[in-house]
């Protein structure tokens, strides 16, 4: 072999030495495909904690009628009971979505009135439109040890302030005047008897002196409040409360509440707002409480006299869930005690009731 032709095979041969080497895999390379360019590793990145929701916040005291923390003890003041007008020409109703309490019971004719309770009325502002008492409304305030705050009412309930020593605001037969004013809208459009307004600002700025704010010692409520729903609950996210062939309730469990529909005179069903901020009213709880409900003998105008002491079957719906219970108030100076099956005193859900108190043969319909 001539020098020249070694000299050119020995050059072939080197140039092959670094191509080989590329044909090798790296150990260390990520890269499969030949002729493709090693990547180093990846660094490990350290996991990340999960993000610890805020605690929620431990308050020293409570609403005794919702059950919601406070910073302030509110639970010595005597409450205030609103007396609602319901019917269809005087909606939206004013205030009704603070509340701490509804309670809603069939009238002269079937309609309703409702009766709003508020533990403080501090920045609640227009309430409205105030109707006539009731003899029965005035007896739930009277448990509440509330000021009853109305426009008129029945003989019956006359009787009643008298014969049980009531504190109540009239403002048509009382002097108190100052407290209330007519809205000139709805004197147009729903008539005088519907358009009667007050405001948490005027009550409690011109409250009489002589009435007592405060509870006297020893005063209780009595309802217990828990977050979590108690053991025995079926599913119900629909409740129909007929109350008579005018007025029907209907209440639907919607992301952690019940919200509020009605049906007025045959109409189709429209939601339960508040003309304060046009949005529905919700409640955490919505209690049927069934009992002895009649025309009151010798009455003209068709009143109708309800049983509100002694014991009945009732419905307590909260979480979306339903519960058989027992109501019992043994006298006109107690509140309502809510007890399961056993007898046991059943928690309700942190926020507001809405309480119907509806008749022993009411169809009352849960799903």
């Amino acid at each position: 072999m001539k020098k020249r032709q070694f000299s050119a095979i020995l050059l072939a041969g080197l140039l092959l030495l670094p191509l080989a080497a590329c044909g090798k895999k790296d150990p260390g390379s990520s890269s499969s495909v030949p002729g493709s360019a090693s990547l180093p590793n990846e660094p490990s990145v350290p996991a990340i904690a999960p993000v610890e929701p805020d605690p929620e916040p431990v308050y020293p005291y409570a609403n005794p009628l919702s059950g919601e923390g406070l910073d302030v003890d509110i639970s010595g003041k005597r409450p205030a009971a609103v007396m609602f007008n319901n019917l269809k020409k005087a909606l939206p109703q004013l205030g009704v979505a603070k509340a701490d309490v509804l309670y809603e019971i069939v009238a002269e004719g079937g309609i309703t009135r409702i009766m709003g309770l508020y533990q403080d009325l501090e920045d609640v502002g227009d309430l409205g439109s105030v109707r006539s008492a009731r003899d029965y409304y005035v007896n739930l305030a009277l448990g509440h040890d509330a000021i009853y705050i109305h426009a008129g009412g029945s003989p019956q309930a006359y009787d009643a302030f008298d014969a049980w020593g009531v504190t109540h605001i009239d403002f048509v037969n009382g002097p108190y005047g100052d407290m209330c004013w007519r809205d000139p809208e709805r004197r147009k459009n729903a008539g005088l008897e519907h358009s009667l307004l007050t405001s948490s600002e005027k009550v409690l700025t011109q409250m009489p002196s002589r009435f007592r704010l405060e509870h006297e010692e020893g005063y209780q409520v009595g309802w217990t409040f828990e977050k979590e729903a108690p053991e025995g609950g079926q599913p119900a996210r629909e409740l129909t409360v007929p109350f008579s062939t005018y007025k029907t309730g209907y209440f639907t469990y919607d992301d952690g509440q019940y919200l509020i529909a009605q049906s007025l005179d045959g109409s189709d069903p429209i939601p339960y707002v508040d003309g304060q901020t046009d949005e529905p009213v919700g409640v955490s709880n919505v209690l049927v409480l069934y009992t002895d409900v009649s025309l009151v003998k010798g009455d003209s105008a068709g009143r109708m006299s309800v049983r509100t002491t002694g014991t009945g079957d009732g419905l307590l719906l909260r979480d979306g869930l339903v519960y058989e219970i027992t109501w019992q108030r043994d006298k006109r100076t107690d509140n309502y005690s809510f007890l399961d099956r056993a007898g046991r005193s059943i928690p309700l859900a942190v926020g507001p009731s809405y309480i119907n108190i509806v008749s022993t043969s009411a169809k009352v319909v849960w799903e």
